[in-house]
């Protein structure tokens, strides 16, 4: 058994202007945060619960930013606070993947 049901990792990778893209760009980090308040918010933080971490480079950057999602290996991209909401709310609290964020 795992020591958290889920754990989530946000790409935070910051690269320079003239290189690859990067998830840092694209609001990433303050999302990140929003989903580790939300998930506090609603309770499900701690061990046997969930976790959320910040990641370097997780090499799917030009589609992101992008999160993962384990157990399961479900990958995430997201772009502003209703998408954190519908990824807590559907996969991280009821164990429902939301399809239309997902990346394959």
């Amino acid at each position: 058994m795992s020591h958290y049901s889920h754990h989530i990792f946000f790409c935070l990778n910051q690269r320079d202007e003239n290189s690859r893209p990067c998830c840092a760009a694209h609001d990433a980090q303050r999302l990140q945060a929003y989903a580790k308040d939300k998930v506090k918010a609603m309770g499900l933080s701690g061990p046997g619960k969930v976790r959320v971490n910040k990641a370097g480079c997780l090499d799917r950057c030009e589609l992101g930013p992008v999160c993962v999602v384990y157990p399961e290996g479900v990958w995430y991209t997201f772009i502003d606070e209703q998408d954190i909401d519908e990824i807590v709310e559907s996969h991280l609290a009821n164990g429902k993947p939301v399809e239309r964020l997902r990346l394959e």
